[in-house]
């Protein structure tokens, strides 16, 4: 809202086309703005939002603010706003835009997609082929190592409500890989892993919490050499498909220090530089059947 009102400069903001003279506006431009609120008319941070114009090309995008609000400087003309979030329906509504003035929209407010159905109560395996789990690391403080766990195996228990669910995960130590077998045989030895004496990583959920939308948070427990850490996972619902058996997929999250389970390997550059950043970001695209 503060660019919002830099660029009102000191006229008012209605609900309709107002007067000319905005400041900051180009020639021939105009400035709209729009405010996107949740089916409890509380405002929707975070929606992404599309302008086109008459031939489908894009004159602006970006996400709603902390307050739901979105504003943009506009050529004059007829234009298409578009909006659409995780688990709602998109919407599609068409303005025009007069040079010099400032068009606003009524309160957008975004519907629930009912396509989103949760799964069904019951057992649910996760299917090895189709999902994976992976891991990304810093090296010396510049680029990305990226890896996997190739072995795992888990379910997922449905409750009568979702929040009453449970999920719980396996992966095979020795099966991380990086690309580098050198780096992956260093992974494993008691630097990292030490997968001789602790063979398995192991997660298992404690709550199910729903935020919004398709966005929920899944907290659990997390054991990786002997050691058992709180961790969070950030997850988005992708919804149900019949192929082979009924099936569901979430792709989820979390950042993990490593420090925390005792992978304190700590080689220095010359500026007190970390080779291995302590911050480990986890990756998961997980599908599974329903039994």
């Amino acid at each position: 809202m503060m660019v919002l009102g830099k660029l009102l400069g000191r006229q008012p903001a209605t609900g309709r086309p107002g007067a000319s003279g905005i400041d900051g506006i180009p020639l021939g431009g105009g400035l709209f703005s729009v405010k996107v609120a949740d089916p409890q008319a509380r405002p929707f941070s975070g929606a992404e939002i599309e302008v086109l114009d008459r031939l489908g090309r894009t004159l602006a995008h970006g996400e709603a603010d902390t307050y739901g609000f979105f504003a943009a400087t506009l050529p004059g003309g007829e234009h298409r706003f578009i909006v659409h979030a995780g688990g709602y329906q998109r919407r599609v509504i068409p303005f025009e835009v007069q040079a010099g003035r400032h068009t606003t929209l009524d309160t957008v407010t975004l519907r629930p997609d009912e396509e989103m159905a949760l799964p069904e109560q019951g057992e649910w395996l996760i299917d090895q082929d189709h999902s994976s789990i992976r891991f990304v690391a810093r090296h010396i403080g510049l680029s990305r190592v990226h890896g996997q766990f190739a072995g795992f195996h888990g379910r997922i228990k449905v409750g009568k409500r979702m929040e009453d669910s449970e999920v719980e995960v396996t992966m095979d130590a020795a099966s991380i890989t990086t690309g580098n077998t050198q780096r992956d045989a260093h992974l494993r030895s008691p630097d990292f892993l030490d997968v001789a004496r602790y063979p398995r990583l192991h997660f298992v959920s404690s709550q199910f919490g729903y935020l919004r939308g398709d966005h929920w948070v899944i907290k659990g427990s997390l054991t990786i050499r002997g050691v058992t850490g709180t961790a969070l996972l950030d997850t988005r619902y992708l919804g149900l498909q019949e192929w082979n058996g009924s099936r569901t997929a979430i792709c989820a999250s979390t950042e993990l220090h490593r420090e925390d389970y005792t992978l304190n390997y700590r080689q220095l550059l010359g500026k007190g530089i970390n080779v291995i950043g302590s911050t480990i970001k986890i990756e998961l695209d997980v599908q599974a059947i329903r039994q």
